[in-house]
């Protein structure tokens, strides 16, 4: 019964690590991504909802590892 609720919740929080990585912008490359992005970060373009995604993403790397520990301790 632990088990099941703990995987369910591992998918879970698999799917939003997902969702929330591939809602971040993307880092440019590049001379023109070197110069746009010194541009941006002087002017304080990347803030907010960058910030708040990058976040939640740790949080949702976090939950990630300690569940699918401790599915690997309850087999």
């Amino acid at each position: 019964m632990v088990r099941t609720i703990l995987i369910i919740l591992d998918v879970l929080v698999s799917l939003g690590l997902i969702t929330t990585i591939l809602m971040q912008s993307g880092r440019a490359a590049g001379i023109s991504g070197a110069i746009a992005g010194g541009a941006q970060s002087l002017l304080g373009k990347k803030k907010g909802i960058d910030e708040f995604l990058s976040k939640v993403s740790a949080g949702l790397a976090t939950a990630f590892l300690v569940i699918t520990l401790l599915l690997t301790f309850i087999e």
